[in-house]
């Protein structure tokens, strides 16, 4: 079975069809020998789905998009029972397992980030989540410190998830080709249990010193500590938002909180 004409890919969905099967099988194979619930979201036409179903895993697919709900419903009987008619960002997933679950998908670019930060919504039951994104997305989540990538995204998700770059895609085995390469990305959950922090205060810091990345951490935040606050003498607060490592930005969440009086 290959890629069938009869479902046309939609802008509005972000929809670029993969068609090289051996792509496909290698995103398949990102998963581990271990995994046990898997979520695909949007599978599209199944290109993914096929190696997917040749695993001995208990399987469920998200898709919004009703012309390719019914080809899979047509082209995969054995999905019978196992696709998941719902929009995913809007999805509770404690709907579709109540043990843990890996994610896996070729994704659509216009939704990846919000994808990823449902992911982080749902860590404690997502220990492994991998596919295909964006090329500049996916070096922006794998950025380390100190270069022009590292971002909002790259510390929000390195806090919980230790991230690898697999492998570039190129534009022209997809269906329509993308004006950009692609990549296919894997996280794995790590130990860590807690940030050790208050963690709403550490996004907002996090959020607050990207916003104004060019600006020295003593200049984006003053709006948190006022601009005559002793601790800006500190050599912490010459550096810029994108040289502070994921524990730097721990330690500089407990410093705020302490001078704020806000530390829980």
């Amino acid at each position: 079975m290959q890629y069938s004409n009869s479902v046309r890919p939609k802008k509005s969905f972000g929809q670029h069809f993969l068609t090289d099967l051996r792509i496909a099988e290698n995103i398949a194979d990102t998963l581990p020998t271990d995994a046990v619930n898997v979520i695909e979201v949007g599978p599209g036409t199944g290109v993914l789905t096929r190696f997917l179903l040749k695993k001995n895993i208990n399987l469920k697919v998200v898709e919004i998009d009703r012309d390719s709900i019914a080809y899979l419903k047509n082209c995969f009987p054995e999905l019978e029972g196992r696709i998941v008619e719902k929009d995913f960002l809007k999805l509770d997933l404690s709907e579709l397992f109540s043990d843990p679950f890996m994610v896996i998908g070729n994704y659509p670019y216009n939704i990846s980030s919000q994808i990823f930060f449902k992911v982080l919504e749902n860590k404690e039951k997502i220990p492994l989540c991998s596919g295909m994104i964006q090329k500049e997305m996916a070096e922006r989540i794998a950025s380390p410190p100190g270069k022009k990538a590292y971002g909002i995204i790259s510390v929000l998700l390195q806090a919980w998830y230790e991230i690898e770059y697999l492998f570039t895609v190129d534009e022209q085995v997809f269906d329509p080709p993308p004006k950009v390469k692609s990549a296919v990305v894997r996280l794995r959950r790590n130990s860590r249990e807690s940030l050790g922090c208050d963690e709403r205060l550490f996004k907002t810091i996090v959020k607050t010193t990207f916003n104004q990345r060019r600006k020295t951490l003593r200049n984006s935040l003053k709006s948190l500590l006022g601009k005559d606050c002793a601790c800006f003498q500190l050599p912490l607060f010459d550096k810029r938002p994108e040289q502070l490592s994921v524990e730097e930005f721990i330690a500089l969440t407990n410093l705020v909180a302490d001078l704020s009086g806000s530390k829980t």
